[in-house]
């Protein structure tokens, strides 16, 4: 026989009040006494115990029993693992997820967020785009709709966020280089770093080569988001008159471009890292050395808070950090020439 789940009246008896003044507590209700809400959700903490949020919205009609999710980009492998680590974690509890793409635009990330909201979706997941401003939120986090970003942190408000150590990420794979004896070492990536992302990855790649007492070299730092600008940028830096011994990819597209590019170059001797892994790494002539990213963990962490908060959690907002993890497979091995 399994072990039976506890129930709300098992809450009521644990602190000594009515299943209804639970239920308030729960439901973010007034009026409960602040010490009373406390003892309630230490209870449930205690008790492990999950509400039905099925059949809460199936009896009061207030929301939708879905999760909105908003994601920059439907094409890009990374945002559908992050979906899929969302979606394995929730559809035990009988929530649906509901996935819009942004296209890296403010306005139409907005437009999805209201959209979400005018079907009362119990709770929000978002990964900002550039330019965002998510202060018209305030109002509905503080309303208890919880609201947890991925990937980039809210702008212009405090919620939960979930990111991965992409500095971090970044100095170790720009350390790696290094290691091997790399002194010009190029940067493929988005810039100007608007974004978070950009902006701790670019800022790791400078860390690894202050470490090392290597100066910065603008020359050195190339833009290219998608695959085809990063193969051109890869040629403006092999036509360098002093161009790079090795080159850090600072995004999953961007090392893809690089890889294009050095191969039509038909250069071999040039080491590469890359942030983010990609199908069929292991496979490239050389295999491709990756700082890998766990979107399946980051996005299993965002449901986690999501369910915390659905549960009745109301302490101050969190931010996760999902690390990463050097892969090595010999691209990022080579020895300068």
């Amino acid at each position: 026989m399994g072990v039976r789940r506890p129930t709300m009246t098992d809450v009521a008896r644990e602190v000594g009040v009515t299943a209804k003044t639970v239920s308030r507590v729960l439901n973010n209700e007034d009026p409960v006494a602040p010490e009373t809400r406390e003892r309630v959700m230490e209870a449930v903490r205690k008790l492990g115990y999950q509400p039905n949020l099925m059949a809460r919205n199936m009896r009061v009609g207030a929301r939708d029993a879905a999760i909105g999710l908003v994601i920059p980009e439907m094409g890009n492998p990374f945002f559908g693992t992050v979906a899929g680590g969302i979606e394995s974690a929730i559809r035990a509890r009988g929530l649906t997820l509901i996935v819009g793409s942004s296209s890296e635009t403010a306005e139409l990330e907005q437009s999805l967020i209201a959209a979400f909201l005018a079907r009362q979706v119990s709770a929000l997941m978002v990964v900002p785009s550039a330019a965002s401003d998510h202060r018209h939120l305030r109002s509905e986090r503080l309303a208890g709709l919880p609201i947890v970003f991925l990937d980039r942190p809210a702008v212009g408000m405090t919620a939960d966020c979930v990111v991965s150590a992409n500095r971090e990420g970044a100095r170790e794979g720009v350390r790696h280089l290094v290691s091997f004896g790399h002194r010009r070492i190029g940067f493929i990536g988005d810039l100007p770093a608007t974004l978070y992302t950009r902006r701790e990855r670019f800022q790791g790649y400078r860390d690894a080569l202050e470490e090392a007492g290597i100066g910065f070299d603008r020359a050195l730092v190339e833009t290219g988001h998608d695959q085809e600008a990063a193969r051109e940028a890869t040629l403006r830096l092999l036509a360098l008159p002093d161009p790079p011994t090795a080159l850090f990819a600072a995004n999953n597209l961007a090392a893809m471009g690089t890889v294009l590019g050095l191969a039509g170059a038909g250069r071999k001797d040039v080491a590469l890292v890359g942030y983010d892994d990609l199908p069929l790494a292991e496979v490239l002539d050389p295999p491709l050395t990756v700082v890998a990213q766990d979107p399946a963990a980051l996005g299993a962490a965002a449901a986690e808070l999501v369910l915390a908060r659905l549960a009745g959690d109301r302490s101050r907002a969190h931010r996760t950090l999902i690390p990463t993890r050097l892969v090595v497979r010999g691209s990022g091995e080579l020895p300068p020439p």
